[in-house]
């Protein structure tokens, strides 16, 4: 049974980890939004003609990677307390993204100037500060279930993949980060966007990337 739910949560969170890139459809289609200067959560705004099509992904992004961290805490046991303490925060970061997707901004304040002067008057529905509480949960939960798990993949001697290559995207999640914070950070303060588009878009890939990892490690556990 451990192995059922183990292979049941590598199916899930290499799904999620697939439907948590469907913002790169934009290289397909038109979105009309700037990919090197906008919020990637713009383009599930509700004002956006393909709004209803990114929130529904995140939507299924975010319940496949919560399925997929409940089935890897059921299967942890013995697994050491960063493994418990990893699959916590990945469930934490589906269940945000799942509100994420519930709670979208109503325009796009890097691209619509008016949108960003009535979000600076708070003139926009409370879903904006709602939708910013989520998805700093989020990006929290995703750092810290990167880091403590790959903790347990090295300390713990299973998940070979993961064990491998999850320090060097540990270490460029917190360089994207700190890049998405000091944009946003610029842009509040109207110092333009500092490629704040570019540099949430990386951050949210090298998630997607190490969900990716994660999923083929589960089925290749290998105790010490």
């Amino acid at each position: 049974m451990p192995g059922k739910v183990t292979k049941a949560a590598a199916v899930l969170l290499g799904l999620g980890a697939l439907a948590y890139t469907a913002w790169l459809l934009e290289v397909l289609v038109r979105t009309g939004l700037d990919p090197v200067r906008t919020y990637v959560s713009e383009l599930a705004a509700a004002d956006q003609p393909l709004g209803g099509l990114f929130r529904a992904t995140d939507l299924a992004a975010g319940l496949l990677v919560l399925a997929g961290a409940l089935a890897g805490l059921a299967a942890t046991h013995r697994h050491g307390r960063w493994a418990l303490g990893g699959w916590i925060a990945l469930a934490v970061f589906g269940a945000a993204t799942v509100a994420d997707s519930r709670l979208p901004l109503s325009c796009a304040p890097t691209a619509d100037p008016e949108c960003a002067a009535r979000e600076t008057a708070g003139l926009v529905p409370a879903t904006h500060l709602a939708h910013a509480v989520s998805s700093s949960l989020a990006m929290t939960g995703a750092l810290a279930a990167m880091v403590a798990l790959t903790v347990a993949a090295r300390r713990y001697g299973h998940w070979r993949p993961l064990a491998r290559t999850g320090p060097a995207l540990v270490v460029l999640e917190l360089a994207a980060t700190a890049w998405t914070l000091a944009a946003v950070a610029a842009f509040e303060a109207g110092k333009g966007t500092w490629s704040l588009g570019a540099g949430q878009r990386l951050q949210v890939l090298l998630v997607a990337v190490w969900l990716a990892v994660l999923a083929g490690s589960l089925p290749r556990r290998r105790a010490r």
